[in-house]
Parts: C-alpha cells; sequence; structure tokens
C-alpha cells in the first residue's frame, strides 16, 4: 500500500455539520420562540448566523479572535441584525447550541461504509479537525464512528490550526508516521488541501457539490465511497 495513515477532516467530510447545525437552530429558534420576536423565519436567522459564523471562524483560524468570541459574537451580531440586544439571551444560545449540536448525528453518504472499508484494509484512520476537542469527541461518540479512529488530533491539542503545517506534523508526529506514507482528505481546499500540500502529504479534496476547483489536489472526489478506488 502506498500509504500507511489516512487522516479526515471532520465537520463538512464525514459529519454533516450543514445538516446538524440547521436541525440545532430550529430546534432553538423553536425553544425560544424567535418568531415572536421580529425574527421573521427560520431561514432568515439561519442565513444571518451563517453568514456571521463563516466570517467569525475565518478570523479565529487567522489568529484575529478567541474561541470564546467567536462562540459568543456569532448569536450577538446575528440578534443585532434583527435589533436584538439581548446579551443573555445571546449567551443562552451558545451555550445550548454548544449542548446540542454534538448530539446530532448525520454523516455524509457512505461514511460508515468507508471507515469499515478503510479499518477492514488495515489503515490506522485518524482525524485533523480546528473543531474544539470535547465538541469533536462528543460528535465522533455519538454518531457512532469514534471506535473507527486511532487519533483525534485537534487545534487545541496541536496549538495550531489549519491550514498551518505544524498542526499537521504534530498529527504526523502523533501517528508516528512520515508525510510520505500518509493523505489527507477534506472538504476545504484552502484549509485541508493546501495545508496537507504544505506539509508535504497527499489530499484527497472532497466536493460534494461539484464546485469548480481553483487548486490543484493529488485527488478529488464528490462522494466519499470514491475513496476505496484510491485506498
Amino acid at each position: 500500500m502506498k500509504y500507511k495513515h489516512i487522516f479526515f477532516d471532520l465537520d463538512h467530510t464525514l459529519w454533516d455539520f450543514e445538516t446538524n447545525s440547521a436541525l440545532t437552530l430550529k430546534e432553538l429558534y423553536d425553544t425560544h420562540q424567535l418568531s415572536a420576536r421580529n425574527i421573521p423565519s427560520f431561514e432568515s436567522f439561519y442565513n444571518t448566523y451563517t453568514e456571521h459564523n463563516d466570517r467569525l471562524w475565518d478570523r479565529f483560524r487567522k489568529g484575529f479572535i478567541t474561541r470564546n468570541e467567536l462562540r459568543t459574537k456569532r448569536f450577538w451580531l446575528t440578534f443585532l441584525d434583527f435589533k436584538i440586544a439581548d446579551e443573555p439571551l445571546s449567551k443562552t444560545f451558545s451555550d445550548q447550541f454548544l449542548q446540542i449540536l454534538p448530539t446530532k448525528t448525520s454523516l455524509f453518504p457512505n461514511t460508515i461504509e468507508v471507515l469499515e472499508y478503510l479499518t477492514k484494509k488495515g489503515y490506522p484512520i485518524h482525524l485533523i479537525t480546528n473543531g474544539f476537542e470535547e465538541t469533536q469527541l462528543l460528535k465522533i461518540k455519538n454518531a457512532g464512528i469514534d471506535k473507527y479512529f486511532t487519533h483525534l488530533i485537534t487545534s487545541e491539542t496541536a496549538g495550531s490550526l489549519k491550514p498551518k503545517r505544524e498542526i499537521f506534523d504534530f498529527a504526523l508526529s502523533k501517528a508516528s508516521t512520515t508525510a510520505g506514507e500518509s493523505i489527507m482528505i477534506g472538504d476545504a481546499i484552502d484549509i485541508d488541501v493546501l495545508g496537507a500540500r504544505t506539509a508535504g502529504m497527499d489530499q484527497v479534496y472532497f466536493n460534494p457539490s461539484k464546485l469548480p476547483q481553483q487548486q490543484f489536489s493529488t485527488y478529488t472526489i464528490s462522494d466519499l465511497s470514491e475513496l476505496m478506488a484510491i485506498l
């Protein structure tokens, strides 16, 4: 086998973040009766939140804001867009979101099948994620996929965020392997693919929406089952 260790991203690659996040936010939207507070629809709330969340995650990855700022500001700014200046509500929403989100279990199609296939082939499988350690552990446990992974490498334990080389070097050291023996699979071309390439690893760009590809990757797939032809 060319590769001896497999590294996956988690959110948007195996664990369906969009679906699970939307389910969580809809539950909170209904619980807090936001339709009675100048927020006309869940869709408008979700779209506004997503814009703030994406922008703040980008700032977090670049080191401009802290983890706590990310967690609290995304809801505070969302509510402000609807003229709701309610700090206790923002904090409650943030706390409950982080409690409920990891309990959701939607995975991308063929996730279990591919992890079973790779395990039977004898590959050690690992995760490299910018997500928060406690949250990511709960996600994989509740989704029933924790048993497949040898190491979970988070930005918290590595002291570095993808796409920086340091987190990939940390992961390789943790797994006692080398870049040449390893491959990284992830959905973000500028985070997973470019980061792995910088570390000297081959990459699989997971592109289920079949977006136009602006950057080169070793492989590109639109369904996880395509990994079986590569590995």
